[in-house]
């Protein structure tokens, strides 16, 4: 069955970059396609799961499949791809008559059979993300059919059955609709990308890089997991699915050194939640948000995150460090790295992945051509150095391979990142489907104006409060979900109100609500990406919530900078812009040292310090006026200067290298601030 999922992969991922080099059929048609197939897919890689990994022979492993406990369940996914495969074929071959000429009209059995269908999606939803985001979308199902009987202003006149088929299916929209399209022809190829580099070693090298950062800082172990976890969450779209791929080796390699359950699920949470943020890809969200807006380009999305992405990170990597150097043992780089990559091979497998990445930063940056074209290229770039310079090695006698074995070896590693890179998409392709059936019927019963009314009617028109509502309501929308589904929702829901009724400007009010929504992994009581953490860890799920608050404390402020400081995500970098920049990032600094830094004062000055350093932080990040920023940075510069001087430990001491201040004598561990437990 792998070998089977693994010839189906190559033959879809040919699809797939046929239609980006040739796009042979319309889009939404090809939508179509694109979505019956990865369906397909899925439901075989659920399959083969059921079998035990598909590693036997094909008759064996659907024996296993359909054994007594499974039976069940494999005979739903088979009906599913039976359904699945009908509906496909019928929508792509029928597709001008549904799309074109009988355009908001059905049969009665196309109705009957979107209403299958419906309940497939709605069955895979659940197998890949289990009850809670099952409810969102029963939930929007539910509110479009039966929007009568909900009070107040959400309260409409329902939709009949036959036109939320319409919707849903017939009419070639709803789970075929935008976001599908925007996934097939967009976010698929960065996805194989992913799948290229995960197969081809490429997560092995970011891994050895992180580990060489630890010989150079005290907290160098738990920098690893901000690394590794930052990177490869960029080019995946959801930050659970990040804590556990990165977290599963990060995690027990922190606990192994000394940091508590708690604080390692922390550091994988916020770690793989910043990856989400980080150009180019932005964890798949920066494509949506380039489609979402009307006049601007994938470059601009990037250009605009840039700052705030940096602003993060360096955040970050403040708080990890004074979260994990008190806990953290002596940590021997010889014993992290058991084979040690000679330094001739090392460069090569920066060659190898570093060409595909200039290729894909020429491509947007420089000339500038679509999206789709840039990640064909990137992918195709991929597959070429990955495979053929292990080739030159070979013939030119530089490695231990022949000629043929290090084919051979290129081969595989190929077809498994075809798979792979299928994995990768399948969760993803699903759960935006599902999400766009919700946000057409939520866009037909036009819920979106009755939130705009709501937030002006709950906040009087003040920005502060209608700002803190909607990250409050943006965070309540996103849980449970991925980060391009969690963006989608509240783009669509709350960036019109922020940007129609309080004037932001469009990639201010974009940025608010896909910071705002990447909270809710990080935010109890659901905070799927602590959850995911705290397993591998096994901490307490409100412990290690509790820790990844503290670390990523200016996250949580940082979406009110874009409301009051819009040129902060502005795509320009005029002095005022990197002004606003830069006070954001000392803000935050101020933020994570007053919740973090073990400051040894005892109670009494302890609690004051600490919230004198958070308040002074935040308005430092997001007060309007800039004369308040900037005597709120000079408090805080005057009370660092204060609390290094007074003899304490200094923030900077562990740091390598000269710091602001030279050491005083640290007094001895029992004088640290304690555990209270």
């Amino acid at each position: 069955m792998r070998n089977v999922l693994i010839a189906l992969s190559v033959v879809f991922w040919g699809i797939v970059i046929y239609y980006a080099y040739s796009q042979m059929m319309p889009r939404a048609q090809y939508g179509v396609l694109f979505l019956g197939g990865i369906l397909l897919l899925y439901i075989w890689h659920q399959l083969m799961e059921m079998s035990g990994g598909g590693n036997g022979s094909l008759l064996a492993d659907l024996k296993a499949a359909y054994a007594p406990g499974n039976r069940l369940t494999a005979t739903l996914l088979t009906l599913s791809a039976i359904d699945v495969l009908a509906t496909t074929i019928y929508m792509a071959t029928n597709f001008h008559a549904l799309y074109v000429t009988r355009s908001g009209r059905a049969l009665e059995f196309e109705l009957y059979g979107a209403a299958v269908f419906t309940l497939v999606i709605i069955y895979l939803t659940y197998r890949s993300f289990g009850f809670t985001f099952l409810a969102i979308v029963l939930l929007g199902i539910v509110y479009g059919r039966y929007g009568m009987y909900f009070p107040g202003a959400f309260q409409h006149g329902g939709i009949g059955w036959g036109r939320l088929m319409r919707i849903l299916v017939v009419s070639v929209d709803g789970f075929f609709g935008f976001l599908t399209r925007l996934v097939a022809a967009w976010i698929a190829l960065f996805l194989l990308f992913a799948g290229f580099l995960r197969s081809y070693g490429a997560f092995d090298l970011i891994m050895r890089l992180a580990f060489r950062a630890a010989g150079y800082i005290d907290s160098g172990i738990a920098q690893t997991a901000v690394l590794s976890s930052a990177v490869i969450g960029s080019v995946n779209g959801s930050q659970t699915a990040n804590a556990s791929m990165t977290g599963s080796f990060t995690i027990p390699l922190m606990n192994r050194y000394g940091i508590k359950s708690e604080t390692s699920a922390g550091i994988e949470a916020v770690a793989s939640t910043s990856g989400q943020v980080l150009p180019p890809v932005m964890g798949a969200g920066a494509f949506i948000m380039a489609n979402l807006i009307t006049g601007i380009t994938y470059v601009d999305v990037i250009m605009a995150g840039l700052i705030p992405a940096a602003v993060l990170v360096v955040t970050i990597f403040m708080g990890v460090h004074y979260v994990s150097v008190p806990q953290l043992g002596k940590v021997d780089l010889d014993e992290l790295i058991q084979e040690p990559m000679p330094r001739s091979e090392f460069y090569t497998e920066v060659v190898k992945y570093g060409i595909p990445m200039g290729v894909l930063i020429y491509q947007l940056g420089i000339a500038q051509v679509t999206v789709m074209t840039a990640a064909l290229h990137t992918s195709l770039s991929m597959m070429l150095t990955a495979t053929g310079i292990p080739l030159l090695q070979a013939g030119a006698g530089l490695s231990d391979e022949t000629v043929v074995e290090a084919g051979k070896r290129g081969v595989w590693e190929t077809l498994n990142g075809a798979r792979v890179g299928v994995i990768v998409l399948a969760p993803v392709a699903i759960i935006l489907a599902a999400i766009n059936g919700v946000v057409d019927i939520l866009t037909a019963t036009g819920v979106p104006g009755y939130i705009a009314l709501t937030l002006m009617e709950l906040s009087g028109g003040r920005l502060w409060l209608a700002s803190l509502l909607a990250v409050i309501i943006s965070i309540l929308l996103g849980l449970g979900m991925p980060t391009t589904a969690a963006y989608t929702i509240v783009a669509l829901l709350i960036a019109p109100t922020m940007i129609n009724q309080f004037l932001l400007p469009e990639l201010a009010g974009h940025f608010f609500v896909f910071y705002a929504a990447i909270l809710a992994g990080l935010t109890p009581p659901i905070a799927t990406t602590i959850a995911v953490a705290a397993g591998i860890s096994g901490g307490d799920f409100w412990g290690s919530a509790v820790e990844g608050i503290k670390i990523s404390a200016p996250l949580f402020v940082l979406p009110f900078a874009f409301v009051y400081h819009p040129e902060i995500v502005s795509a320009t970098f005029t002095g005022p812009v990197l002004l606003s920049g830069a006070l954001a990032l000392a803000g935050g600094i101020a933020i994570i040292h007053g919740i973090n830094y073990p400051m040894g004062f005892g109670m009494v000055i302890n609690v004051p310090a600490r919230i004198v350093f958070s308040v002074l932080g935040l308005i430092t990040m997001v007060h309007p006026t800039r004369t308040w920023q900037l005597g709120a940075l000079v408090l805080i510069v005057v009370l660092y200067v204060l609390q290094a001087f007074v003899g304490k430990p200094q923030p900077l001491s562990s740091l390598p290298g000269p710091t602001i201040f030279p050491k005083k004598k640290q007094k001895e561990p029992d004088a640290v601030e304690a555990d209270p437990k």
